[in-house]
């Protein structure tokens, strides 16, 4: 530690009054008649993340703004700083300027702090607060009975070390150029996810092209938005669909039939527990959804003997509860019994990908079958209902789409080297091993 930082808690530098530090004031056994659709919402766990990230501004329930006014004590904006009470204790999230909501109610099960400005930066205490060594600290420090847990009091006491202010600016707008570069590239993909399947929902859910040529179209895949700029082209990707529609409603030659009728499926199993590591060796291994993400699942465990594998860019989904979670393989890997692998017969992995994306609300039923513990088996995954188009049009498809999925891949592996590069320096940052300022720069 050097001799400019100062020892501090989070309750000394909270913002003056009785609401720089508190908790949320309801849990489950609020009426439901008090949630909306729409009006203030309300801050969850699922909101949050362990480790640094904004927080997440989707999926929430609402009060009226009334109602939340009544409890105006637990209000939350822009720089404030959420913690999880009970549960996923170190789970954190930074309310940005640029949050979709200018106020937000904690839940029960959610702290909030409110930074003093004028002793410290509130994204700078963040990214102190969302550090490994933080989290650690606040699991260890954990009430041991019964669910996880801390409060309020706990946070007060929390020890923060701070360096002058101006470093405190410096290292928070570094970490946060990083953290902007990745939460660019998240939405980037989201777009381009969005474009492919209105595509995929276009042809073979709607059937669009074909009912725009019974309605006189003269460019009836116009729904592509510019994928297709050679008219010529257009034309010609244009004339292989059907011009009417048949009796079932399907466009003329296209038939419904079941997922193994076109796509090859492999369930997977766990091999021993003994070849199980985090070291890298091996192949990666997905037990279940654990390690899912927006695309592509996490290396977190390794196996040295896999039972059953998924080669590069199958789509994996969730066999076990939840049922329904789709991923997609970056590279050879085992799956174990919470996992089953598709892959169209004739090699067409975004064909298959959106396939199931589109299949997920039929998957997801199987969690309402009255078991204990919802799951699909493999009978069960190859019986799913799909359209089976013409060879000529899945192919066209997949030529036209794939290139939006190797840049959500790209993008996707900028994310992990950008979070992997923040993820060093905060550490080095927090404890001022390494120092900006006086010439000294860290290239973002």
């Amino acid at each position: 530690m050097t001799e400019s930082w100062t020892f501090s808690t989070l309750g000394e530098i909270a913002a003056p009054g009785s609401n720089g530090l508190v908790d949320g004031p309801f849990g489950s056994n609020l009426p439901a008649s008090s949630y909306r659709l729409s009006g203030v919402p309300v801050v969850r766990g699922s909101n949050l993340s362990l480790g640094p990230g904004l927080l997440k501004d989707t999926d929430f329930v609402f009060v009226d703004e009334a109602f939340a006014q009544k409890l105006s004590r637990s209000l939350c904006s822009a720089n404030d700083i959420i913690f999880t009470k009970k549960g996923t204790l170190g789970q954190t999230g930074f309310v940005p300027s640029s949050a979709r909501y200018k106020r937000y109610l904690l839940s029960s099960n959610q702290m909030k702090l409110t930074v003093n400005e004028q002793i410290a930066d509130p994204k700078f205490v963040y990214y102190f607060v969302s550090s490994q060594s933080s989290i650690d600290k606040i699991i260890r420090d954990a009430e041991a009975t019964g669910v996880p847990k801390t409060n309020v009091a706990y946070l007060k006491s929390f020890p923060i070390f701070l360096p002058p202010i101006d470093e405190q600016r410096s290292i928070s707008s570094l970490l946060s150029s990083l953290d902007d570069k990745i939460e660019l590239n998240r939405r980037m993909n989201e777009t381009l996810e969005a474009m492919a399947q209105a595509i995929f929902r276009d042809w073979f859910v709607d059937f669009g092209p074909t009912r725009r040529k019974l309605d006189g179209a003269t460019d009836p895949v116009t729904i592509m938005g510019g994928l297709v700029q050679d008219a010529e082209r257009a034309q010609a990707l244009a004339d292989l669909f059907p011009a009417a529609l048949g009796d079932d409603g399907l466009p003329e030659g296209w038939r419904t039939g079941e997922l193994g009728d076109g796509f090859d499926t492999v369930m997977g199993q766990s091999p021993p527990g003994t070849s199980y590591n985090g070291d890298g060796i091996g192949l990666p291994f997905f037990q279940g959804r654990r390690d899912f993400g927006f695309r592509f699942p996490q290396n977190r465990v390794y196996c040295t003997s896999p039972s059953r594998i998924a080669e590069d860019n199958w789509t994996l989904i969730s066999v076990r509860a939840p049922v329904g979670d789709v991923n997609r393989s970056r590279q050879r890997c085992c799956i174990g019994r919470g996992v089953g692998a598709i892959l169209h017969r004739q090699s067409l992995p975004t064909l298959t990908y959106y396939t199931m994306l589109e299949l997920k609300p039929l998957l997801a039923r199987f969690d309402g079958d009255g078991t204990v513990f919802g799951s699909i088996n493999q009978k069960q995954v190859k019986s799913l209902p799909v359209v089976l188009a013409t060879a000529g049009i899945i192919q066209q498809f997949e030529i036209l789409v794939s290139p939006l999925d190797e840049l959500i891949r790209t993008k996707s592996d900028e994310v992990e080297t950008l979070a992997s590069t923040r993820d060093l320096l905060l550490p080095k940052l927090m404890s001022g091993e390494i120092r900006l300022g006086e010439g000294v720069e860290v290239a973002a």
